[in-house]
């Protein structure tokens, strides 16, 4: 594993920077109500809450810098932000310094002037936050446009909707726009606008209307995530499978345009319910419907189709059903602990999801490896959580077919190191928690 310690410690400006404008906005405060007599002790806590500041902001000075190394930001508001953060601790160092004997005479002869420039120093860290905001979402986020343009009327329907400006639009600037805008242009490119992304960046040809494998931004988001090219990159949320889908209708058949209602389109039977999804009208869904899916590029094995009407099911049966991802479904179920057993009628709606389930939690509940035989047909599990039931080593044999088990905790249960052993036999198994077994 490679460390990158500067990206890391850059990665902290966003937390350090809101200590400086938190202690220097307290100091002011402090300063200024300090004049009134019933505050008049408060005069004392300026120098501790300026040195605060002042620490914070250098801080925040050069974890800023080492952020600055790595992003593609404005290079005129990232000078002045710079500047900005630069003049906005060394104001607040030498306030502090004058509070300091024998300096602090000066703060007594001076009271004023000292007062002034800590309502100075307020409006440094105002100019500086809002450089900042500038940099962060956009040169925009606080124009007066945003009042002018209101927001925008959601359709009333999946027919109603205009595929780039209601869907592809909204889908970018949730994703990827935090990276790929007017302000920080990563790649020299910008989401933000139909015109900006035609326009492409670094790689030119982002999207080609009908030609997928031309298309740059459908290329790097489908790659495998640990590609360095795999957009979002890591530490970003990634798209959905459903939100992909979407992207490439919109290039390969909807040959990129913009303009069109979802009903101005030709064969829009793969695209209407992804859309619907996207918009939140997947709840007019009945529970007899099957969900249709797209090409899953992340495991080929979960099933293309599936009933909603099991989670319905299962959540009656009292357990906790979460919805991981749409498309294709796939599911994290939870067994509240304590249920000390599992019904029949629950094993048959268990077996019913078994290939959707990809997280299952049974911790607690006093289970043994009789109870669980429905485990070898979750063959597409990924993480499974036993902890604190009595299974011995005998549910081995219904863990060994799961290849695509990835994490697996055994605290507090009764296996043995022969169980650990066989264990050791399926390749994709990366964690194994066995803490308060008879062997440990």
């Amino acid at each position: 594993m490679v460390l990158d310690i500067p990206t890391f410690l850059g990665h902290l400006h966003p937390v350090i920077v809101h200590l400086p404008i938190g202690f220097l906005l307290l100091a002011v405060i402090f300063e200024f109500l300090s004049y009134f007599k019933k505050y008049k002790e408060l005069k004392t806590a300026v120098s501790l809450t300026l040195l605060l500041g002042f620490v914070s902001a250098t801080l925040a000075c050069l974890f800023g810098y080492l952020l600055s190394l790595g992003g593609n930001y404005d290079a005129q508001i990232l000078a002045n932000h710079k500047v900005g953060g630069i003049i906005l601790a060394g104001i607040s160092g030498l306030l502090f310094l004058v509070t300091t004997a024998p300096l602090n005479k000066i703060v007594s002869a001076y009271r004023r002037h000292y007062t002034v420039i800590c309502l100075f120093l307020l409006l440094v860290v105002s100019y500086t936050g809002h450089l900042g905001g500038l940099l962060t979402h956009g040169v925009n986020y606080l124009s007066l446009n945003i009042i002018s343009e209101g927001v925008a009327n959601k359709p009333v329907s999946v027919e109603e909707a205009r595929l780039f400006e209601d869907v592809v639009q909204p889908l970018l600037n949730k994703k990827c726009a935090q990276c790929h805008r007017e302000g920080k242009m990563k790649g020299e490119l910008s989401v933000q606008t139909y015109g900006g992304l035609m326009n492409g960046g670094k790689s030119k040809s982002v999207i080609i209307g009908g030609n997928l494998d031309k298309s740059e931004l459908y290329k790097r988001i489908t790659l495998d995530p640990s590609n360095d090219k795999h957009m979002p990159p890591d530490g970003k949320t990634p798209l959905t499978q459903g939100e992909i889908g979407i992207l490439k209708w919109w290039i390969e058949k909807g040959m990129a345009g913009k303009g069109e209602k979802i009903t101005d389109l030709k064969d829009i039977g793969e695209i209407k319910p992804l859309v619907a999804n996207f918009l939140g009208f997947g709840a007019a869904l009945k529970s007899d419907e099957m969900i249709p899916q797209i090409d899953n590029k992340v495991n080929s094995e979960i099933p293309l189709n599936f009933n909603i009407g099991f989670i319905d099911s299962l959540r009656n049966h009292g357990l906790v059903v979460r919805v991981m991802m749409h498309n294709p479904v796939m599911l994290d179920i939870t067994l509240p602990a304590g249920s000390k057993f599992i019904p029949n009628s629950i094993k048959t709606d268990l077996k019913a999801v078994a290939k959707n389930v990809i997280w299952l939690n049974l911790s607690g509940n006093g289970l043994t490896e009789n109870d669980l035989d429905f485990l070898p047909k979750m063959t597409n599990l990924e993480k499974l959580r036993l902890e604190k039931n009595p299974v011995t080593d005998k549910v081995t044999n219904l863990l060994l077919g799961l290849s695509h088990l990835e994490a697996l905790n055994l605290n507090e249960t009764k296996i043995t190191g022969f169980c650990l052993e066989k264990l050791k036999q399926m390749p994709g198994l990366k964690r194994v928690y066995s803490w308060h077994t008879p062997e440990k």
